[in-house]
């Protein structure tokens, strides 16, 4: 089956196959064909061009898009998108004064996630969580990371894994799954957190690794949570079973998690809302790349990542929407690239690029999606009649999507799914 989109607007996000992510002031960039075509074949880019230089070829379909835009898909290499539940009474207790660190001194925040997540049977977990990814997936999403870490416990952290792949194999879209067992410390094991540390190393990785659950391994790498030993430790271990890092690191403090992490050879490190000169140099020399969260500034008041330096310094910078129940209810990525702009001071050019051929990098998904390439798979959006794509950030509010596609198929309530 071959679709000619015809009369495009602007075809943004146009690259050569070798371009696996963006740097520093290449991120400025955002390659683009004004008054465009674009030839899907199957579930493939088969081929574009400009409308001066028209598709001669056959093909079976025309789909014109007078006015609109073409742009890949948003790649999400940071969710929890799997759990149980809300956590809307805490929201209630953070207006009220209570901070994320206190409420989870209290019993709250993660900790209330995994005791409504045990509790929860795992079709309805599953059925729970399809829902968010039909959202996000209508929102423009066009790939995923998902991780586990609001189990706490074997059962339930297996639990999760499995709805993950569940999801994997009934969506139309790339899903990478990720083991953070170690996310919090659960109740139990306050006074000995060295032996928790040790139920996830020593019986619930190795499990994870022999059911083939995930890909990749994740702690939550700060004061109260996990240490640096603790990160090594895992890291170390995790490695041997041939999960590669992409850990939570500098959301609260600066205390040597980023180093741990390029030590590791991570593949990206999430969160870096504080940030020392220190940690900007280590990444320099590194190909770890650094993942903002903005929506989880928005919604807990904390700093944003300071894009500008990371930018400045010749880094690569993915944006990605952390969905999760108590510190991001929401997977909106066009929120996201919006909030870069207006508080991290990232260009329209700057937030498009991370949130699409970076992110697909954080994911190891840089040859499949993120680009308007040849052979890439054919996710994409197609904007309503808007003036430029800086409108995109510019209208926070508004949904300027007009179309989803995936695999060359437009999205149509159910046509996500592939059963």
């Amino acid at each position: 089956m071959k679709t000619l989109f015809k009369n495009i607007k602007q075809l943004l996000q146009v690259r050569d196959s070798g371009v696996l992510k963006v740097s520093g002031a290449e991120m400025k960039e955002l390659p683009s064909i004004s008054n465009a075509w674009m030839l899907v074949e199957d579930d493939r880019i088969a081929d574009f061009g400009s409308m001066n230089d028209a598709y001669t070829g056959d093909f079976d379909e025309a789909v014109d898009l007078n006015g609109k835009m073409l742009l890949p898909s948003w790649c999400d290499s940071h969710t929890h998108i799997v759990y149980a539940g809300n956590r809307e009474q805490e929201f209630a207790d953070r207006i009220k004064g209570l901070t994320y660190e206190e409420i989870a001194n209290r019993g709250g925040g993660i900790l209330n996630s995994a005791e409504t997540l045990q509790k929860t049977s795992e079709n309805e977990l599953y059925e729970q969580s399809a829902r968010r990814l039909e959202e996000v997936i209508g929102l423009g999403t066009g790939a995923v990371e998902i991780k586990s870490g609001y189990g706490l416990t074997e059962d339930a952290e297996l639990k999760m894994l499995r709805v993950i792949r569940k999801l994997k194999e009934n969506y139309q879209l790339p899903v990478k799954a990720t083991f953070l067992g170690a996310h919090a410390i659960p109740s139990e094991f306050k006074s000995e957190p060295k032996i928790y540390m040790d139920l996830v190393i020593e019986e619930i990785l190795p499990e994870v690794a022999r059911q083939e659950l995930a890909e990749y391994i994740d702690i939550f790498c700060e004061k109260g949570y996990f240490s640096v030993e603790d990160t090594n430790r895992l890291l170390t271990e995790a490695k041997k079973l041939g999960l590669k890092p992409k850990i939570h690191v500098n959301q609260f403090h600066s205390i040597g998690g980023i180093k741990a992490a390029v030590d590791h050879g991570a593949l990206s490190v999430d969160h870096l809302e504080v940030m020392t000169s220190e940690d900007l140099e280590i990444l320099k020399n590194s190909q770890t790349i650094p993942v903002a969260l903005p929506s989880c500034s928005l919604f807990l008041s904390i700093p944003y990542t300071p894009a500008r330096d990371l930018i400045d310094a010749g880094l690569p910078l993915a944006l990605a929407t952390d969905f999760n129940p108590g510190s991001t209810p929401s997977g909106n990525m066009n929120l996201v690239i919006s909030l870069a702009c207006i508080k991290m001071k990232m260009t329209p050019e700057e937030a498009i690029n991370a949130a699409t051929i970076n992110g697909a990098y954080a994911m190891e998904l840089s040859e499949e999606v993120g680009s308007i390439t040849r052979g890439k798979k054919a996710n994409f959006i197609v904007t309503k009649e808007i003036p430029s794509y800086t409108f995109l950030p510019y209208a926070f509010g508004t949904n300027s999507i007009d179309s989803v596609y995936l695999n060359g198929k437009i999205l149509q309530h159910e046509s996500a799914k592939s059963l």
